[in-house]
């Protein structure tokens, strides 16, 4: 029977864009604003997409980076 993957809890410190969206591949988000770090639980492998976002009030997100899971720093 195979084995679920490992759970991790990782960190993320947004010091580079006014907002930063990660979106997990179960499609959830969370937003980081610029100056803020945010702990996380994700698995291991997975992929995070990094969106940039300039306006909040515009629908329009920048790819920054894709990142797997095990790159984040731990929490």
């Amino acid at each position: 029977m195979p084995q679920p993957p490992k759970k991790l809890r990782k960190q993320y410190l947004n010091s580079d864009y006014p907002n930063v969206v990660l979106r997990f591949e179960d499609g959830h988000e969370i937003v980081v604003k610029r100056g803020v770090g945010k702990a996380f639980d994700c698995y291991a492998g997975e992929s995070v997409k990094l969106l940039a976002v300039y306006d909040p009030d515009a629908r329009e997100r920048d790819l920054v980076e894709t990142r797997k899971a095990d790159d984040f720093q731990d929490a």
